[in-house]
């Protein structure tokens, strides 16, 4: 919750800070996509790191940095400032969700578990929404010691990072057999788990190595399309509230109650998808079926006029690209563990995030040259045809 906080936190400030900084939508594009440099070069150093040192004690390290840098956002002046700290903060934050899809949830969780497991964890992507985007539409109006709005957002969302990081070493534990909360014999249960499904990959296919890992077919599909995926995901996240605000005209408290709404009923759907998925020991049409959806949520709301016709279209997209991740992210490690786990995951997740910075960048681009939305948002619509149509290639059954 408090990393995705600190990510999209921007796209609320954007509705007064671009006006205050003189901020372009080009400036403002480059600026949202750019954090996603930062993952690409450091998410998989990062999750190996994790995976050879140990995971509790990188996670604690990278949530007092990037909570340090979300807080410096509130001092910028210049665009090359607002780059700077924004590709920073994308590398502290790049190897969080690498650790814990590779690293933490395959210890605890079984494999027909993992789904529901991951989309428990991912609950906290809309409940960050449902949390911040009333804080910050409230935040924005209200001025402390001279800072504006949308600085004391930043300054403000930055110390929970900070604190949590700070704690993080006191309660959690790395393996379930240091778990203190944990009786013996529930200790050696996961412990024993985890090493019979290692070790039935090894025996069903041949062991990989973090290099193999990174040269297999399977694992360079799952990057492309998680590039496709998030250019629209993050090109609809991070220009959503300025684009309501110019379709609505609403004021920054009532978007952000808008938001909220969205982000509740997107939160149902996920938990759904992440049951279902479980129950029936099926991915591929959990995550296509749900980003065909966004994709006609994204292109339906470019030629809608009317603020409540948007809306709705807006409650599709954010259903379609937030309800399948639960999915996504129970496959690299259902045929992948150990450092091949982290490092494949690690290179899915920074690669495919350069479409986080494509995304946000075309929307922003296209508005400054046409003066509209409308060729942006079908560029991101066309993105999520494609994921959702690679998905559907990606083999039905796993060797594990």
């Amino acid at each position: 919750m408090i990393a995705y906080i600190d990510r999209v936190n921007v796209s609320y400030a954007a509705l007064t800070m671009n006006a205050d900084l003189k901020f372009g939508p080009d400036t403002f594009g480059f600026a949202a996509g750019i954090l996603f440099a930062g993952y690409l070069l450091f998410g998989v150093p990062g999750a190996l790191i994790a995976e050879r040192f140990g995971a509790r004690a990188w996670l604690s390290c990278i949530t007092v940095a990037w909570g340090v840098i979300s807080g410096l956002i509130a001092f910028i002046h210049t665009p090359m400032q607002f780059f700077i700290v924004r590709f920073l903060l994308g590398a502290a934050e790049a190897s969080l969700y690498p650790v814990a899809y590779s690293s933490f949830i395959p210890r605890w969780f079984g494999a027909r578990e993992r789904p529901l497991a991951i989309a428990v964890l991912l609950t906290s992507l809309q409940v960050s929404g449902i949390i911040g985007a009333p804080l910050a539409g409230w935040l924005l109006g209200v001025p402390v010691l001279g800072f504006k709005g949308w600085q004391v957002l930043f300054l403000l969302e930055a110390f929970p990072a900070i604190a949590l990081g700070l704690t993080l070493p006191l309660w959690m534990a790395d393996w379930p057999h240091q778990a203190r909360w944990l009786h013996r014999d529930e200790q050696e249960f996961l412990k024993r788990r985890y090493e019979q499904e290692v070790a039935a990959k090894q025996t069903a296919t041949k062991p990989y190595t973090v290099w193999q890992a990174f040269g297999d077919r399977e694992v360079l599909k799952l990057c492309l399309i998680y590039f496709f995926w998030t250019t629209g995901f993050w090109g609809f996240n991070y220009w959503m509230p300025t684009i309501l605000k110019g379709v609505s005209q609403w004021s920054n408290s009532k978007i952000g109650e808008a938001l909220a709404i969205a982000m509740t009923i997107s939160l149902v759907v996920s938990a759904l998808t992440g049951y279902s998925s479980s129950k029936m020991n099926e991915k591929r049409w959990h995550g296509a079926g749900h980003l065909f959806l966004a994709a006609v949520g994204i292109a339906g709301g470019a030629y809608a006029h009317a603020p409540r016709v948007y809306f709705v279209f807006m409650v599709l997209t954010a259903i379609g690209v937030y309800a399948p991740m639960s999915v996504w992210w129970s496959y690299p490690t259902s045929f992948l563990s150990g450092a091949a786990a982290a490092g494949a995951v690690g290179l899915i997740n920074s690669t495919g995030n350069i479409g986080g910075f494509v995304g946000p960048y075309i929307t922003g681009w296209i508005k400054q040259a046409t003066g509209s939305y409308l060729g942006a948002m079908l560029y991101l619509a066309g993105s999520l045809v494609i994921a959702a149509g690679l998905i559907l290639t990606l083999r039905k059954r796993l060797p594990s």
